[in-house]
């Protein structure tokens, strides 16, 4: 009996001998992986001086499409021409807020709120229907990473997003979302977005068409002016209602008077979260 305790003893402590060294070694690689990520990101810190003026630059997204035209001409050709904010109409400006991200000028680059109303709607859902993502993430992401999902690059968007919060204006980071977003395939910007749907330059759209575009970005492949599917067209009829319940400057009435209780029939989701398609 004492030869079999002891056998016992001896095959406990080997086994959590190991189960130490395996989380040793975990750790270590832990903290490299760390000192790595914190390297890479010092090296790809964006130069926001620079960014804070001048033209705006074009995405990692864009040159993600058109690397993929390069190996596939059958894709439509690339859409995409910067316009300085002062030509994009302020109800446009609107649109897209009330749309994407009903609390920009509160938050620091992350909507808490959003995220946890959000959170609850797909526990309701039973399934990840609706993300929270601002249009400062969005900014981010379209500017400087991959459309790929994992928990990498969405830590990198933070991480960015912090930074990019930190030292360009509201107004600046809005410039650069409203040139940069997708609107289509191939199509980029608010610019090329009026040009093709609508046959103007962005500063000719009127509301209806303001509506209209801001009700493509969540989706913007499927749900666009050109398709003019069922979700699209509750959602710019929407936003159309409420640009025109509070015309003008309203922004602030506006967006208080989205943060209504979430209607699963009418293409929105709670408050500024965004509906199906958004990428994460």
């Amino acid at each position: 009996m004492t030869l079999i305790w002891r056998g016992k003893k001896t095959g406990i402590s080997r086994r959590l001998t190991l189960i130490g060294q395996v989380l040793r070694w975990s750790l270590r690689i832990f903290l490299i992986a760390i000192v790595v990520d914190l390297f890479y990101l010092t090296v790809a810190w964006p130069d926001w001086a620079s960014l804070a003026v001048g033209s705006v630059p074009k995405s990692s997204f864009i040159e993600e499409y058109e690397s993929r035209r390069a190996n596939d001409p059958s894709l439509r050709r690339l859409r995409w021409s910067a316009v300085p904010i002062a030509s994009i109409p302020k109800t446009l400006i609107r649109a897209v807020i009330v749309a994407e991200d009903a609390r920009f000028y509160e938050h620091g680059g992350f909507d808490l709120i959003a995220f946890k109303e959000a959170m609850n709607y797909n526990l309701a859902e039973g399934r990840f229907a609706l993300g929270a993502s601002t249009i400062s993430q969005q900014t981010v992401k379209n500017l400087f990473l991959s459309p790929s999902r994992n928990p990498l690059r969405k830590w990198h968007e933070l991480v960015l997003t912090w930074g990019m919060e930190n030292n360009l204006k509201k107004r600046r980071i809005l410039e650069l979302y409203l040139n940069v977003a997708e609107f289509g395939p191939g199509i980029y910007g608010v610019q090329a977005a009026s040009a093709t749907y609508f046959g103007v330059p962005v500063s000719g759209i009127t509301v209806e068409q303001a509506a209209e575009l801001a009700a493509t970005l969540p989706s913007p492949e499927n749900n666009n002016p050109a398709t003019r599917s069922n979700a699209f067209t509750r959602r710019s009829n929407k936003i159309l209602n409420r640009l025109l319940r509070y015309p003008g400057d309203a922004a602030d009435a506006i967006a208080v008077e989205f943060r209504q209780p979430a209607d699963p029939d009418d293409g929105f989701a709670p408050t500024a979260g965004r509906p199906p398609g958004e990428t994460w």
